[in-house]
């Protein structure tokens, strides 16, 4: 009788490692799901053997690959899915899909894992080896989709999952750009101005002070920063130009360590008016992934430490670090979520309900929903402000600029009449 390896979680969330016997797949599952075990991987032990053994063609040497559109990998997934519903085999779905692909990195990743299909691997594994590709929360959505056979399901899920997870960050991004155009733009004018035009008004102003007459104090610290910038021939302005990158480098840098991310994401959500834009796409992220983890028969426990690594906010990442630990130790879920004081009253109960009626899916996935809605109408209302805030910013800008240019004239003009 064949024997097949398994891994599955037990009722306090342990990982068990063991095997068994049976005439099928589905046979292996049904006999651990049996012992009060949820399996999340089942695999024949002698598949990858036999492969080994038969195998007289020497594999291929794989080559290094980019990373892959996450519109791409979207698309990639709704034809899977297509493929699997119709009842197609996976091998000959993969081997269709990559016929299908233009040249690039997506096709040749299809390729890899068919051939480890071919070798006797999961198609969980096989693409587990691409994390460019195909990141943790993607493998192990397949992974729960094989063992409970939706697999065509699962990957339609995915794909809507991405699809919404890409729409919120577009949001948000478009929401960034033209603030950013403006401040570099006024960013250009002032230091044109500066550089190029008062330095030519500079000896002017000087000899219009004559005696004990001083210029206007904003006129005369303009010169003087005019003045600084244009010394050392141009070596000031030029640290004053390489100034915002390498703020942004160091930026980055501090980014690359968890306290870095930790502080950066504190501080993002204390900014007055930014504070409720991050707050509201960074709840409505991990509630949807935590929803199509929870709905794709993934083990709370297993979902939540995904959740965790693709929050994209490392706040809300520590939150669902204490939440993980107080349900392995018996806790419900919505006790460790009000202690946090993370999110608001209304997410704390809906997560209540959701536990107390068997629908955590579904109520994860309406705060998502809800979320995303108001984080949309956020963004159109931020817009809305910041174009009237951006130029009027400029407008006094350039505006001070001009008026300490011509206030020595208008004190002779006064002094004159």
């Amino acid at each position: 009788m064949p024997v097949f390896q398994y891994r599955a979680l037990d009722s306090n969330g342990k990982e068990v490692k063991a095997e068994i016997e049976a005439l099928s797949s589905k046979e292996a599952i049904s006999k651990i799901r049996n012992k009060g075990l949820f399996p999340t991987k089942v695999r024949a032990r002698s598949a990858g053997k036999k492969v080994k053994a038969a195998g007289a063609a020497k594999p291929k040497r794989r080559r290094p690959t980019g990373k892959v559109k996450i519109k791409q990998v979207c698309q990639f997934a709704r034809q899977l899915s297509t493929l699997q519903d119709a009842g197609l085999a996976i091998l000959r779905s993969l081997r269709i899909l990559e016929g299908q692909q233009k040249k690039g990195n997506l096709r040749k990743v299809i390729g890899f894992v068919a051939d480890d299909i071919e070798g006797g691997a999961t198609l969980s594994e096989a693409m587990g080896k691409h994390p460019k590709c195909f990141d943790r929360l993607f493998v192990n959505m397949i992974a729960a989709g094989e063992v409970g056979g939706v697999l065509d399901i699962i990957l339609s899920r995915v794909a809507e999952f991405m699809e919404k997870s890409q729409r919120l960050k577009a949001k948000v991004k478009g929401a960034m750009v033209y603030p950013i155009v403006v401040l570099m733009a006024a960013f250009i004018i002032v230091m044109g101005l500066m550089i190029f035009i008062i330095p030519n008004f500079a000896a002017v102003l000087t000899d219009m002070s004559d005696g004990e007459a001083k210029l206007p104090k904003l006129t005369q610290t303009l010169l003087n920063i005019s003045n600084w910038l244009t010394d050392k021939k141009g070596l000031n302005a030029g640290i004053v130009v390489v100034m915002p990158f390498i703020f942004i480098g160091i930026m980055r840098l501090i980014k690359q360590f968890r306290a870095g991310r930790y502080a950066d994401d504190w501080i993002k959500l204390r900014i007055p008016v930014l504070k409720q834009l991050v707050y509201k796409t960074a709840v409505a992220r991990w509630t949807r992934t935590l929803a199509t983890l929870i709905s794709a028969g993934v083990p709370i426990l297993e979902a939540l430490n995904i959740t965790r690594e693709t929050s994209g906010n490392e706040i809300y990442a520590n939150m669902l670090g204490k939440v993980h630990n107080a349900i392995r130790q018996g806790d419900t879920f919505a006790n460790p979520l009000r202690q946090s004081k993370t999110v608001d009253a209304l997410v704390v109960n809906m997560v209540d309900v959701g536990e107390e009626t068997g629908d955590m899916d579904k109520m994860l996935e309406k705060i998502a929903n809800n979320f995303d809605e108001e984080a949309d109408v956020l963004v159109s209302a931020l817009m809305s402000m910041l174009e009237p805030i951006m130029i009027i910013i400029l407008g006094l800008i350039v505006g001070t600029i001009v008026l300490a240019m011509f206030l020595p004239m208008i004190a002779i003009i006064t002094a004159l009449m």
